[in-house]
Order: structure tokens, then C-alpha cells, then sequence
């Protein structure tokens, strides 16, 4: 069994998954403004079965997306971290670093302190030579956190897993090499 990678930033915890993260993570899935940019909300049974994966890929590789909570006040407000994706994208194989974190907690900085967190693992303690990100033309938030992690705009691409004319069909790639990130977190 792989090492299990946890880690802490100045205000976040990321972790393995526990029982009671999910019940929260239902509702986050469940919230519209949340899956804005999929193609619909998750429900219960949906819900729990991305956390199971989730947590089977961790256990297997020792990383992924980690449980996410702000010390000693949340226990839990969403995920971050590396994935590999199954879809057959047009740059695979990839590790992807992606959050998603509930309405409440946007706009306080958590999903870039997160991320600039999981790329210290990714850098630094997994040595992966680079780490992609991708998203919905559309989706602006998301951007930003890319961008203000460092990574940068290489194009667009059709997502494979969305049917033909879907809004959401049309995404953006971003891209960060270990040479060009340096010691940045």
C-alpha cells in the first residue's frame, strides 16, 4: 500500500475521506450553482459513489482529491487535488489538479490555497513533470484559481464525455510544467 499523502496549508487541512464528509458533499453536489458548469446535479446515491471512488483512488495511488477543511472551524467544505482522468483526452495521459468546494466557502481564496498546496505534492513530493487543468469555456471562476496558481492558457478542446452540441462541450486547457513553477507554493 502506497504512502498516504495528507497535508495542511496556513488555513486548510486536505485529507482522506471520512464517513461524515458525506452527507456534505451530497448537498454540494446537489447545489446547482455548484455543478453549474456539469451537466447536472448529483444525487444522493451519485454523490456517495464519486466519494467511494475518490477515496479508493487515494488508498491506491496515496493522492487525489483530498477532503477539504478549514482548521478548527469546518469540517468539511469540498474537495482538491490530482487526478488522473479516464476520459481520452486530446494531451492524455495527464494528472489534472480540480476542486470543487460549496457555494459558502467561494470567494475566500481556499480553492487557490488548496491547489497551490496539492502542487507542492505534485512537484515536489511526486515529482510529476507537469499538471494540467480544465474546465468549461465558461467557467470564469475556475479560471481565475488556474491562473492564479500559475498555470497557463494552451487552448481549447471538445470534451470527449459530452455529447455534440453541448454548451459545456467546449473546454479550456491549462498547463503548468515543473521547470516553470520553481518553488512558488
Amino acid at each position: 500500500m502506497p504512502e498516504l499523502f495528507e497535508f495542511e496549508t496556513k488555513r486548510l487541512r486536505l485529507r482522506q475521506w471520512q464517513e461524515s464528509d458525506l452527507e456534505p458533499f451530497a448537498a454540494l453536489n446537489a447545489d446547482p450553482q455548484v455543478m453549474e458548469f456539469f451537466p447536472e446535479p448529483l444525487g444522493r446515491q451519485a454523490s456517495n459513489d464519486m466519494a467511494e471512488r475518490i477515496r479508493t483512488l487515494i488508498e491506491q495511488r496515496g493522492w487525489g482529491f483530498w477532503a477539504v477543511e478549514v482548521k478548527g472551524t469546518e469540517p468539511f467544505i469540498g474537495f482538491c487535488g490530482l487526478h488522473i482522468p479516464t476520459a481520452r483526452l486530446p494531451f492524455s495521459p495527464c494528472v489534472e489538479i480540480g476542486w470543487r468546494l460549496s457555494s459558502a466557502h467561494w470567494g475566500k481564496g481556499y480553492a487557490s490555497e488548496a491547489a497551490r498546496g496539492a502542487l507542492v505534492v505534485a512537484f515536489q513530493q511526486l515529482g510529476l513533470p507537469e499538471i494540467v487543468s480544465f474546465t468549461t469555456t465558461g467557467n470564469q471562476r475556475s479560471r481565475r484559481v488556474m491562473e492564479r496558481i500559475g498555470l497557463k492558457y494552451s487552448g481549447e478542446f471538445e470534451h470527449p464525455s459530452l455529447p455534440e452540441g453541448s454548451p459545456l462541450r467546449s473546454h479550456v486547457l491549462y498547463r503548468l510544467q515543473r521547470d516553470q513553477w520553481g518553488t512558488r507554493a
